[in-house]
């Protein structure tokens, strides 16, 4: 069997061969292994999660034609990738493809049921439950900053005692791409590492929203509140998405009142905090207040780099280190887009058939950032901030203590801190000639603020979108 599946993916490739470049075949699809063909399903093993998504992005097509015309129509093709560290134990990430449509089904199990699919009469027991969560997003590689600390640590107080603690709801909110999602994802596997029997659920707004409405078409909504009300932690992705979504709010409200009730835990992310989320209801919005609400901010440079050499060492990829402080010093806070920039990075150097260095790394960045910009320095983050404030930017360094010169300088370090790789000791000689602790103190102070004031929070915003104008490619200080 295992020979007669290697010759039928031997004449694949003999296939593929003549229609993708040398420098491509030999790179995506070498390292390919074939392991089974039962039933139509041709299982084949690849090396990482990296190498099956960019098969997905870029080589769908191909394969799905080969398939068809070598082993059959309708044959369906499925993924094994290997686990870091593992030589035989596969993740459940899987792929299917039929002659007519390709579709990605993540931690697809068989007799499982996929709440992506229309409520209905859904089962009891908990391992009749896929949770949606991907095990890539755990723990270990959610990586702590100044940025993120407080939700990390409360995050995995949750995990622990789900239900059980003073965080119910955990409100999660920051800007795109700062890893809200990684952390939801976080908690739910370690409830389910500690808890198995536990019915954990991950879902977007937009599906909870998709699925109502499929379950009032379908006259399902007493199955469709039966199987969400039977969570014992229910994580809500991008509640944000729900604004203006009247009856969907009300059905999430009776929902969120009834596990709050049994002391199930619940779990939001949004990409504001909840006094900003106009357009949800009132009485929805206090009871997204009633637990622990939490900001994640745009990582720091060292967090930046602290995430980058794992996404690098997790793909297998060698990038030199010109490069690798080139890419984590530009000014793209977004991890998705900086993790985006790797993947383009690679295809790029795949496709050209050219050593990855600087210049191959400014052009594949310009695509995304600007960067002929100057570096961002503590001086301009100064003098921005005073021009918002209409102050003279000496006023920083005297020892006043007027409120609008303290404020100023004190969101002078915040922002210091969030767009240098300064230390707080460095920021504080620049800024008025403080000491680290001061620093510490003003950093901790604005993100609190922020949280409990909401004109106070307008203000950072808007200095904040200021700096962003100022798009660089690398973050000094001076």
């Amino acid at each position: 069997m295992q020979t007669d599946t290697k010759k039928m993916w031997d004449d694949c490739l003999t296939v593929i061969r003549d229609i993708v470049p040398p420098a491509a075949f030999e790179l995506w699809f070498e390292p390919i292994i074939p392991l089974s063909y039962e039933n139509r399903r041709l299982t084949i093993q690849v090396p990482s999660q990296f190498f099956y998504e960019y098969l997905e992005e870029k080589y769908v097509n191909v394969i799905k034609m080969t398939l068809n015309r070598v082993v059959g129509e309708n044959t369906i093709l499925k993924y094994r990738v290997m686990m870091s560290g593992q030589s035989h134990k596969p993740n459940d990430s899987a792929v299917t493809y039929t002659g007519e449509e390709s579709k990605t089904l993540p931690n697809h199990t068989p007799n499982k049921i996929d709440p992506s699919k229309a409520p209905g009469p859904f089962a009891v027991a908990a391992q009749d439950i896929d949770s949606q969560l991907n095990p890539r997003y755990n723990f270990s590689n959610f990586y702590e900053g100044e940025s993120n600390r407080l939700v990390r640590a409360v995050s995995e107080k949750i995990a622990i005692e789900p239900g059980k603690t003073a965080f119910n709801p955990l409100f999660i909110y920051g800007p795109s791409g700062v890893g809200k999602t990684h952390v939801c994802h976080a908690i739910g596997l370690k409830v389910k590492e500690l808890y198995p029997n536990k019915r954990v659920l991950y879902v977007s707004s937009n599906l909870f929203r998709l699925q109502y409405t499929d379950a009032v078409r379908k006259n399902l909504q007493n199955d469709f509140l039966s199987f969400y009300q039977s969570m014992d932690v229910l994580i809500l992705d991008d509640i944000h998405e729900l604004i203006g979504m009247i009856k969907t709010q009300e059905i999430y409200f009776h929902i969120f009142n009834n596990l709050h009730q049994l002391g199930k835990q619940l779990i939001l992310t949004c990409d504001r905090a909840p006094v900003d989320l106009q357009g949800l209801e009132e009485r929805l919005i206090s009871r997204l207040k009633w637990g622990m609400t939490a900001r994640i901010d745009r990582p720091e440079l060292e967090l930046k780099k602290k995430i980058l050499r794992n996404k690098i060492d997790i793909e297998g990829l060698e990038i030199p280190d010109d490069v690798f402080n080139f890419i984590s010093e530009s000014a793209i806070d977004n991890v998705r887009d900086l993790e985006g920039i790797l993947v383009s990075l690679m295809a790029n150097s795949v496709i050209a058939n050219k050593e990855i260095d600087v210049d191959l790394a400014k052009r594949v960045m310009s695509q995304s950032i600007r960067l002929e910009r100057k570096p961002m320095t503590i001086k301009y983050i100064q003098e921005t901030v005073c021009n918002f404030f209409h102050l003279d930017e000496a006023l920083l360094q005297t020892l006043s203590r007027k409120r609008e010169i303290v404020q100023a300088r004190q969101l002078t370090m915040y922002f210091a801190k969030i767009y240098t790789d300064a230390s707080f000791s460095h920021i504080g000689k620049v800024v008025g000639n403080k000491d680290h602790a001061t620093v510490h103190y003003s950093w901790n102070l604005v993100r609190q603020q922020i949280e409990i004031d909401k004109a106070y929070r307008a203000t950072v915003h808007a200095i904040d979108a200021c700096l962003k104008n100022y798009t660089s490619a690398k973050s000094t200080y001076s």
